[in-house]
């Protein structure tokens, strides 16, 4: 313990600086700010500090470098800024985390939330870095005990794997990541909430997430008041955290709740830089951004260190093609989608699994597991197919085997689709086994009718 305060105070000391670049205001426009005297000591990123006449601290990040000056966009609104107004250059954001983080809620500078003092890690690192060098990877490794039968069976999760959780508000999506956060097999859980309500924080930690979760987890949050630059950074800051753990040889399961609102952020800061609007809204800059904050997670340097990503996607009316749930799509190992219809009937979690996929699929199953899935999706979609035909009493038993099977099957189905799991994966197979069999032996084919008989034709004259 002396040890670690001991280097804990040398740290503080080796971060003095002994001299400190000041500029000045020069003009507050549309939300930014203009600082003269330091754009030629600043780099794109760096933090400023702005002291206001009534000796208010506004922290700002610097967007534009031009020649004469430098353009600010502040953390909180620009009141009471003025011309003239002192501006110290500060370093670009980085953390320290340490084993100390876990259990911790913290926010995205590093700072802790829960009113109690925080341990720094030894060594500041970036909170936007370089991900992994393709060739320097490892592959996707074993399947993940996750605590619920669908996730064990036809979704499988892997150990390295990214996967998005596209889902509408309301339908369960919090409870589904609590439930994660608590169940899937990881040394450490990194959990982002972003541009969440602020009362929901106390919520998910408290009643989703528990004890048993918190305390292997590192939350990182960042309210839905709080400025576009502190939301982004929300994301950043818990990847950075993730590749710590990671580095270490840890396996770190990352949530994030939700990319959406951090392409909202990045929206907001690309307009104030003067980026034009072009998908539906959002500048070109967000498939750049997205990619490259999906690619620092997945399989590391060695088996041990990996970071196993879920990130949430709010879809709004279960759109599909809007342009941040169509980018990750295509970057993602996987997508399960939550569907209000399900969730409008009573199933939780209101898994759509026709709408959904696993890309570990079929390397993370063997040959009969990967059969007992196709057949699973096949009799799920024969229903579908013929749902409103048999709601409406139009469809007779006995004309096709195949749909009798499915219909016999459908319920059983969809409510294994929503069961926890206690005794693992091949417990959930098993489950599958005997619920597929019971529907087979449940349908037989029809006993042929008897043929009429028939009288000869009589012969022609």
């Amino acid at each position: 313990m002396a040890d670690t305060s001991l280097k804990q105070v040398v740290n503080a000391i080796c971060e003095l600086e002994l001299a400190r670049w000041v500029g000045r205001v020069s003009g507050v426009e549309n939300g930014l700010i203009e600082v003269k005297g330091l754009q030629a000591y600043a780099g794109h990123g760096d933090q400023v500090e702005i002291t206001t006449r009534d000796g208010t601290l506004i922290v700002g990040e610097v967007l534009k470098l031009l020649e004469d000056k430098m353009i600010v966009l502040p953390e909180s609104a620009p009141e009471g800024i003025a011309l003239a107004d002192r501006v110290v250059l500060a370093k670009a954001a980085t953390i320290a985390p340490s084993e100390a983080w876990i259990g911790r809620v913290i926010d995205p500078m590093g700072r802790p939330l829960d009113g109690r003092a925080l341990a720094k890690g030894d060594r500041d690192q970036p909170i936007k870095a370089s991900p992994i060098a393709p060739a320097e990877r490892t592959l996707l490794g074993a399947r993940l005990e996750t605590g619920m039968t669908a996730f064990n069976t036809v979704l499988p999760i892997v150990k390295g794997q990214r996967i998005g959780l596209f889902a509408g508000s309301g339908v369960g999506k919090s409870s589904l990541l609590g439930h994660f956060a608590k169940e899937v097999e990881a040394d450490v859980v990194v959990l982002a909430l972003i541009g969440e309500r602020g009362r929901e924080l106390a919520e998910f930690v408290q009643n989703i997430l528990g004890p048993k979760g918190l305390a292997r987890t590192v939350i990182i949050t960042a309210t839905s008041d709080q400025s576009a630059l502190l939301r982004r950074r929300c994301a950043w800051t818990a990847m950075a955290v993730a590749e710590y753990f990671r580095d270490q040889g840890k396996h770190v399961l990352l949530l994030a709740d939700s990319l959406t609102r951090f392409a909202e952020a990045h929206r907001e800061v690309a307009v104030a830089t003067g980026e034009l609007p072009t998908m539906r809204g959002y500048p070109p800059s967000l498939s750049h951004q997205l990619m490259s904050l999906c690619e620092r997670a997945g399989p590391g340097r060695t088996p041990e260190g990996a970071i196993t990503a879920i990130f949430s996607v709010l879809v709004a009316g279960s759109d599909m093609d809007e342009p941040v749930a169509d980018i990750l799509r295509g970057v993602l190992d996987g997508h399960t989608v939550l569907d209000r219809a399900i969730a409008e009937r009573g199933r939780y979690p209101a898994i759509n699994l026709l709408r959904s996929i696993s890309r570990s699929l079929p390397r993370a199953a063997d040959a009969p597991e990967n059969d007992l899935i196709e057949q699973v999706r096949y009799m799920l979609s024969l229903y579908e197919k013929s749902e409103v035909m048999i709601d409406a009493g139009l469809y007779e038993p006995g004309r096709n085997l195949k749909l009798d099977e499915a219909i016999a099957v459908w319920p059983e189905l969809d409510a294994f689709l929503a069961k926890t799991e206690t005794h693992g994966l091949h417990q959930s197979f098993d489950k599958l086994r005997l619920i597929l069999r019971k529907a087979k032996g449940a349908t037989r084919a029809p006993e042929a009718a008897p043929q009429r008989p028939t009288r000869p034709l009589p012969t022609p004259a």
